[in-house]
């Protein structure tokens, strides 16, 4: 075979496995960039702010563990064709079901306030009231979910995910150290010692990366858009550029912030954005802009999760690609879970801030038992087949279980008796 014939035989390869890989991305991208939501945005900024580039090395360990969490969920959707709801209920009983449905209401909807803080925060910066931002996204969101169709929602979620770019031309308009970024960032290091401060955002960061709610999504959506078992490797491809996108996407923020706001705190990403623009009045809008999309994006999915869950349990119908008079008590649940999180940030003196930094720590203390019952599913042979997990897969998924115990132990440790650990 010639040269010419090799090449183009290797370029319509590629182009097959290109426009194969389209047809199935989706689930994997929108799970892992909505992750970096308007909770995931402040928990970056203030990364940043507090530690400059030190915690850079920490974040890409974070890719590995995304992906690996995640690609469960892509197998166990496409062999079984039920959702993480569904699933644990059926292998665990009642009780166990209840108790995951549980936690994944209290984390939804705890982060679903979130999303809403992030975009009220976001638009007053310039000059829109909460109440219209509030109505506004419910509106938006009803329009995009009524729709009657799952590709249609997920090409608009998509396109929501290329916002969440923004913030990597912020970074270099802010002209960074290369040399700093390398030096200070991609060598581990634990900046001040062993803090409850520390700990507190290490765990923010695993919080905001992976989250219960993932689990449920992604299956959930994997199930929805109709994936089967010869689509696991692309889907899992899929999850692996998301987790690299949204990994990625955070060290620009810690960029930003680490390189103008280092040393000055604070607790949100809008004021972040404020005091950015003083600075660098264009670095300082694209931050404000994609706060607001990251807590769209992130409101999509989170409100999304929640009702994949309750139709699953119920026996409702729950797809998208069903109507509301088809699905009545799908679209329910969705816009009471979206009217009542979107109420929270229009109290006045509601603590906002710190309803979302804490969401995050939250979230990780309750990732553990989340994973323990993902990981138990994907070793039943009987159901799984060959996409059961490998002895590999079993270790890697247990050292996060246990890392994260651990790190959220010596957090608490931390908390009770700040000066033992120094």
């Amino acid at each position: 075979m010639d040269f010419f014939s090799t090449f183009y035989y290797r370029t319509k390869q590629v182009w097959k496995s290109t426009k194969m890989y389209l047809a199935i991305a989706g689930p994997g991208l929108v799970v892992m960039i909505a992750d970096n939501d308007a909770g995931g945005i402040t928990t970056y900024a203030a990364t940043g702010a507090q530690y400059g580039y030190h915690l850079i090395w920490f974040l890409l360990l974070l890719i590995p563990i995304a992906y690996y969490v995640q690609e469960m969920t892509v197998r166990l959707g496409a062999v079984t064709k039920r959702g993480h709801a569904e699933a644990i209920f059926e292998s665990f009983g009642a009780f166990w079901g209840w108790f995951s449905l549980l936690d994944l209401m209290i984390v939804d909807w705890l982060t679903l306030v979130t999303e809403f803080v992030g975009m009220t925060a976001a638009l007053k910066i310039f000059g829109v009231p909460a109440l219209l931002t509030v109505v506004g996204v419910i509106g938006l969101m009803g329009i995009i979910v009524l729709n009657g169709r799952y590709w249609t929602w997920e090409k608009i979620a998509l396109g929501f995910c290329l916002l969440n770019l923004v913030y990597v031309p912020a970074a270099f308009m802010v002209n960074p150290s290369v040399k700093d970024i390398v030096g200070n960032g991609f060598i581990p290091n634990l900046p001040g010692g062993l803090s409850n401060e520390l700990f507190f955002l290490l765990m923010a960061n695993i919080g905001t990366t992976i989250a219960p709610w993932m689990l449920f999504f992604q299956q959930s959506s994997v199930v929805d858009k109709g994936l089967h078992e010869k689509d696991i490797k692309m889907g899992k491809a899929d999850t692996l550029l998301g987790a690299v996108i949204t990994v990625f996407v955070a060290i620009f923020i810690v960029v930003v912030t680490g390189t103008l706001l280092k040393g000055v705190p604070i607790d949100d990403a809008s004021t972040a954005a404020v005091m950015l623009m003083k600075m660098n009045h264009l670095t300082g809008t694209l931050l404000a802009i994609g706060l607001f999309d990251a807590g769209l994006l992130g409101a999509i999915c989170i409100s999304l999760a929640s009702s994949w869950a309750f139709g699953e349990i119920f026996g409702w119908a729950h797809s998208l690609n069903t109507n509301v008079k088809q699905a009545p008590w799908f679209y329910a649940s969705y816009f009471f879970t979206l009217i009542t999180a979107g109420v929270v940030p229009l109290i006045p003196g509601a603590p906002l801030v710190l309803i979302t930094l804490f969401v995050q720590v939250i979230a990780v203390t309750l990732l553990p038992a989340a994973l323990v019952f993902l990981i138990l599913l994907l070793n039943d042979k009987k159901t799984m087949g060959d996409y059961v997990n490998t002895p590999t897969q079993n270790w890697i998924t247990g050292g996060i279980v246990v890392g994260i115990i651990i790190l959220s132990t010596l957090y608490g440790v931390s908390a009770l008796f700040p000066n033992l650990l120094k």
